[in-house]
């Protein structure tokens, strides 16, 4: 193995950033053996001879006391280089100093040279390796020289610069002979992020333009390039791998500023509380990003500084004394600190974070009753009633199972009278009666009771002595009502026991033994109004006859109440209920089922009625049923004849073979069972009547044969002369409607004159003297008397002519479409030839300008004709148009 190396100086002490590089060269040709001494490497301390020892941080190699790198196990490949730091430690103080060693694998031949110096590497040159070819006499084969491998350049992170900073400088062996031009390739030179890199075309000079950022990009990987000065390749590529060497320029970063934990109260030293994290983005492989935690307060203080520990290097916190109590501090605030280089605080950055302790509770607190006893009082009778409250107190946390009190009544109430309920609210126990007491029985009751938590106690805590008090009850006597014995109270009795029997006495008792009072009767519900009841003994006497077949017995039972009640005060009252079991006797004679049948007018075997009975009595009294036909009158047995089909039914036929069809009234006398049996006369109603071939009544015959009564007649006749009625009255309203729209006119109502009307439609105005004319010479005169008395051909034009009116036609009530035509033609010429019509020559004033207006006499202007105009059409527009066919149109004069 050769190594070239230049001895290396002092590295670097705890001030010192980064450390320097220190690459060896090893020659291909080594066979690979154990415990290799690979250099030895010494160093010079800066302020001199101080005494230092080496450690590796790679197993695989060493160093001895004197500086020798050896290998701990066989080197049998270094295809890749290897890299490995060695730290120098002073024997007799703290300072520090640190390298790096790289091992690559070099040629026999060419070996580079490597100056190493305080500062780092100053000059590295690369020359491209030269191909040897050797032959071989037995087979011909020729060996060809590896290229060499580059060791990585190490590049530090946020340099100052000056930039651009040389990195290294490329050769080739033949830039003596021809002309060379560099280039390099790859993501930083030309590539994204582009420009980083760049390199001197003519020397080979690399350099770096700007400072680097090892969180962006932690390496490069780069291929240098050498042709001639046509671009021919004179070297094959050589690879460069740029590493960015770290710095502590990132602080630690908590993942939350505040944390939450929580531990119980009571627990041993060393249990878990809670976990806190900070991550730095320097080098987790270097102390640049190597996190350290330590806990810098604790608040509050109590019971000591120091209850919780942190690990410096997970960052978990545990307890570290006993003693945390809930009921004493029930939180605590830890400010929690994270430094890089190993926690150095020198040299490492730092951040903080809270950490909040919560201290969960236990039940190391028992209930405590305020009192040893407590009292009470309740009336008797009464449930639902608090009695009274029991206080407690209870240290642990409210509103949880640690603090919820159960109460328990261990002595004193055999009977279950009593209950406690606690209230969640206050944690009370409310004594509640559930059960009436009574003050006859039990005058006063002592309780004992003991309350605990819903959640048991912790291990080791002792239940308190306070959690047993005592609870002294009294009951109040009260006026209870007086009580029935037997309620309800059931007799039995025969229905149609006279009025006036005595049925039971009905008596009640008045509880309050202690108190002397009088009980007093009444009825308070007899539907039937059948009993009585005496007032001071409470005997039950009938009133009227008692009837099972009546609608108020259900079930063959009679149910009356009544009310008991006593002198005391206040007064109290009970009710009572008498149930009285009527039994049955025969006072119901059977009744004939159906009444009304039909049967064919031909004896057929089908033509047969089927009846039976119906008893309002109860058994025995009913059926079976006894059918027969009376003896008179003779034509029944004659005609009909009755069979018995079983003990409730018989069926009625016809004796003879032909009956004429009618309606026949056939009396049956119908018997039950009973003792003394009862008989009834009923009539059914047959109707006989003609029968189609399937033994149905016709429908011919079925009217033929049902005839109609006295009552039907009646009621027919009646609704013929409403449905008369409804149609004559429909018929008179026809006309009436008929004759109004004959009489109704065609334009205007003659009722409503319009002379009678000032219709003002606008009114411009003309100054203040435009309201000085009359309007009483344009309203309509009341009566025409003055009008008929005046002299012939005197008149005022705006009056209504006397002379017979025109006759106008009538509109038809329903006129057709085609029609309307003619209708409104015919209107217009009685209208032009009716001279009574309006305007007759009214005086029409449209607008009064006044006496002051500055507007001249339309009279003023003169009218120029432009011609002679023919006027012989006015003519034809009626007598109004007459007069002016004359003076314009020359008539008939001309």
């Amino acid at each position: 193995m050769q190594v070239n190396l230049k001895p290396a100086r002092c590295v670097m002490d705890l001030r010192t950033p980064h450390g320097v590089n220190l690459t060896v060269l090893l020659s291909n040709s080594v066979s690979p053996l154990p415990f290799l001494s690979v250099s030895a490497v010494k160093f010079e301390d800066c302020q001199h001879s101080r005494e230092v020892g080496f450690v590796s941080n790679d197993p695989n190699f060493s160093v001895r006391p004197d500086g020798t790198v050896y290998a701990e196990q066989e080197v049998a490949n270094l295809s890749e280089p290897v890299q490995f730091m060695v730290t120098a430690r002073g024997l007799h103080d703290l300072h520090i100093w640190e390298t790096t060693v790289k091992l690559a694998l070099a040629e026999a031949e060419g070996l580079g040279r490597l100056s190493v110096s305080c500062q780092g590497p100053h000059e590295i040159v690369i020359r491209f390796s030269r191909k040897h070819q050797r032959s071989s006499s037995a087979n011909g084969l020729r060996r060809q020289k590896r290229d060499w491998v580059i060791p990585p350049i190490n590049v530090p992170e946020n340099s100052r610069g000056p930039f651009p900073h040389m990195l290294v400088r490329i050769r080739s062996d033949q830039d003596k002979d021809v002309g060379i031009r560099y280039s390099i390739t790859g993501a930083g030179a030309d590539q994204p992020p582009s420009g980083i890199y760049n390199i001197d075309p003519i020397s080979g000079n690399m350099f770096v333009t700007q400072p680097l950022d090892r969180e962006e990009r932690a390496s490069f990987h780069l291929r240098a390039h050498a042709v001639d000065m046509n671009g021919n390749q004179v070297e094959n590529p050589i690879d460069l791998y740029i590493y960015v060497i770290d710095m502590n320029d990132n602080r630690p970063e908590f993942q939350n500023q505040v944390y939450n934990g929580s531990v119980a109260e009571g627990s041993k030293p060393g249990s878990s509380v809670m976990q806190v994290t900070a991550t730095d983005s320097d080098d987790s492989t270097t102390a640049n990003g190597m996190v350290r935690y330590r806990i810098l307060s604790q608040t509050p203080h109590s019971p000591i500084p120091n209850m919780f520990t942190i690990n410096s290097e997970t960052g978990d916190i545990v307890t570290v004394a006993a003693g945390l109590d809930r009921e004493k501090v029930s939180q605590y605030t830890i400010i929690v600190q994270a430094t890089d280089m190993e926690g150095n605080l020198n040299f490492g950055l730092s951040n903080t974070a809270t950490a909040l302790i919560s201290i969960t509770d236990i039940n190391d607190n028992p209930p405590e009753l305020t009192v040893r006893t407590f009292s009470g009082e309740v009336p008797e009778n009464k449930v639902n009633v608090v009695v009274t409250n029991l206080t407690v107190v209870d240290r642990d946390q409210p509103h949880s199972p640690n603090w919820n009190a159960v109460y328990r009544i261990v002595s004193g109430d055999p009977s279950g009278h009593f209950t406690i309920r606690t209230n969640p609210i206050t944690n009370e126990g409310m004594l509640t009666v559930v059960k009436p007491v009574d003050f006859e029985m039990n005058r006063a009751f002592m309780l004992t009771v003991v309350v605990s938590n819903q959640a048991h106690l912790a291990s080791g805590i002792q239940s308190s002595l306070q959690s047993t008090a005592g609870v002294t009850i009294s009951v109040q006597d009260v006026n209870e009502p007086p009580v029935f014995p037997v309620n309800p109270k059931t007799i039995r009795f025969e229905e149609g026991v006279p009025a006036g029997t005595t049925l039971t006495v009905f008596a009640a008792q008045d509880p309050d033994h202690f108190i002397h009072q009088t009980v007093r009767y009444s009825k308070l519900s007899d539907p039937a109004n059948w009993l009585k009841i005496n007032r001071t003994n409470g005997q039950i006497t009938t009133m009227a006859l008692l009837d099972r077949e009546s609608m108020y017995v259900k079930n063959n039972v009679y149910e009356a109440t009544f009310l008991a009640f006593d002198n005391g005060s206040p007064q109290a009252s009970g009710t009572g209920t008498l149930q009285i079991y009527l039994i049955d006797v025969n006072d119901n004679a059977p009744v004939l089922i159906p009444r009304e049948a039909q049967v064919c007018e031909r004896a057929r075997p089908n033509s047969r009625i089927n009846i039976t009975a119906s008893d309002a009595d109860a058994d025995p009294n009913v059926g079976p049923f006894v059918f027969e036909l009376p003896s008179f009158p003779a034509s029944v047995r004659r005609n009909w004849t009755i069979s018995r089909l079983s003990g409730d039914y018989a069926q009625l036929r016809l004796r003879i073979p032909y009956l004429e069809a009618a309606v026949y009234e056939i009396p049956i006398i119908v018997s039950d069972s009973g003792n003394p049996p009862l008989s009834n006369r009923s009539v059914i109603r047959v109707k006989v009547c003609p029968c189609d071939d399937n033994g149905d009544c016709s429908a011919t015959g079925a009217v033929a044969a049902a005839g109609l009564g006295t009552g039907a007649i009646i009621a027919i006749l009646i609704c013929i002369i409403i449905l008369l009625s409804m149609v004559l009255l429909f018929v008179v309203w026809m006309k009436r409607r008929e004759k109004e729209r004959q009489a109704k006119p065609l334009l205007i109502d003659p009722e409503d004159d319009v002379r009678d009307n000032i219709l003002k439609y606008d009114e411009e105005g003309g100054g203040e003297e435009d309201q000085d004319y009359d309007l009483s010479q344009l309203q309509q005169p009341e009566s025409l008397d003055h009008i008929v008395n005046k002299p012939a051909g005197v008149r005022r034009v705006d009056e209504r002519p006397v002379i017979a009116e025109s006759q106008y036609p009538v509109r038809p009530s329903l006129p057709h479409p085609g029609d309307i035509g003619d209708f409104i033609n015919d209107g217009l010429r009685a209208a032009d030839n009716d001279p009574t019509a309006p305007p007759y020559d009214s005086l029409l004033v449209f607008d009064y300008e006044g006496s002051g207006s500055t507007a001249g006499s339309v009279s003023s202007l003169n009218s120029i004709s432009s011609g002679d105009q023919d006027y012989d059409y006015l003519n034809d527009w009626g007598p109004r148009f007459k007069k002016l066919a004359d003076l314009y149109g020359g008539g008939d004069d001309d």
